[in-house]
Formats: C-alpha cells, structure tokens, sequence
C-alpha cells in the first residue's frame, strides 16, 4: 500500500522526518527510489524520481531534498509514489500525515 501524489517532472521530494538513508538505487517497479531509516521500526519510500539527490548512509532531516519526481519504473505517468513502512511491512500513509484545518 502507498499514496500516489500527481506532481510535475522535477518536482522537489522532501524527507518527511530525520532519518538516515538505506536505498537509494532503481528498481524495475518502483523506478528511482529512496527509502529512510527514521528509527523505531519507522521507514519511508519515495518512488518513480528522475534524480536522486542523496547517498545510502546519508543522515537527512526533515524537508530536505532527497530527489526529484518523475515516472521512472512502473509508471504511467509523472507522480511520487509515496510509503510507510513500519517493521518491514507497509501500512496506509494517510495514519502517518497530519490532518489538515482550515476556517471557511
């Protein structure tokens, strides 16, 4: 499980918590990826760039650049395919965000 997020080509992908970088390589689906160790069981994958920006062993904080989007891999078109992953296993990123208020 994942969320695809609709971004242009070369869109900025930003770390969503510190953490130490463990991939940061192509795979045949996922394209160009990088996943983040953030500790605690807690990882992070940003799928489908057309650049990467940071190395295996990279510390990382939050909003910091790690790629660019694009459609690499199984793609159909230009997006971040976005992941949790907690032990391993993957779990509904939308637990993981925060919620967002607005006043009309």
């Amino acid at each position: 499980t994942g969320m695809d997020l609709a971004v242009p080509t070369g869109t900025p992908v930003r770390a969503a918590l510190p953490g130490t970088v463990t991939a940061a390589q192509y795979h045949s689906s996922y394209g160009y990826y990088v996943m983040i160790d953030h500790g605690s069981g807690l990882s992070t994958l940003y799928a489908h760039n057309s650049q990467l920006l940071v190395r295996v062993g990279q510390a990382v904080e939050t909003g910091d650049i790690v790629s660019l989007s694009g459609s690499t891999g199984r793609s159909t078109g230009p997006h971040l395919h976005f992941e949790v992953r907690v032990n391993g296993q993957r779990t509904n990123p939308r637990y993981y965000l925060p919620t967002t208020s607005y006043e009309e």
